[in-house]
């Protein structure tokens, strides 16, 4: 196991020496989960610190679709490309797609699955197709911090898996415990009467 999380972190290194090389630019500090798309023009795209990535998040600086009228005369010079920049302090979360042109403020969550199609501002939450805001980050903060339930920090941190699989957690039942397999020969439906 130590071989497997050593080679991937060399190519992780790796990947980030090409894309940087390629001219993303990417600070020591951003955490990625998974790889991001970061797409055919990398050198357009701008992160700033701390800013947080989940898995399967595609940058498009973009827009392929002008290639259906490019063939007409009046049409055959257009490109649409546009930069992305994303400021200090941010996490966009699992598959969301920023679309070309896109500035993501400072301190902004971006809600798993959302499209970014245009800018977002400092402090806030935004979420959907297209992505808006739905409340500031202060909010957000708040509404996390009433729907925590007491729990054991240490418990937590000693080990998370055990602790997560019993926790009870908002919205969802307990793990179902193992149950014995049923003879459906000898069972009856009670609905079925």
């Amino acid at each position: 196991m130590i071989m497997i999380d050593t080679l991937r972190a060399i190519y992780r290194k790796y990947q980030f020496w090409r894309l940087r090389k390629a001219g993303l630019t990417i600070p020591d500090d951003c955490r990625l989960i998974g790889f991001p798309d970061f797409g055919s023009e990398p050198y357009l795209i701008t992160l700033g610190h701390h800013v947080g990535i989940a898995a399967d998040v595609m940058f498009i600086t973009h827009d392929g679709g002008t290639a259906v009228f490019r063939q007409q005369e009046r049409y055959k010079n257009v490109i649409k490309y546009g930069r992305i920049t994303i400021h200090d302090n941010c996490i966009i979360g699992a598959r969301v797609i920023i679309l070309p042109g896109v500035t993501i403020g400072p301190n902004s969550v971006i809600s798993a699955g959302s499209i970014v199609s245009r800018n977002v501002p400092p402090g806030v939450l935004a979420a959907g197709n297209p992505a808006k805001p739905v409340m500031t980050v202060h909010q957000y903060a708040e509404w996390s911090l009433a729907a925590t339930p007491d729990y054991d920090p240490n418990e937590y941190r000693n080990n998370k898996r055990a602790f997560l699989l019993k926790f009870k957690m908002r919205g969802s039942a307990p793990s179902p415990a193992p149950q014995e397999k049923r003879n459906t020969a000898t069972d009856t439906n009670p609905g079925s009467n």
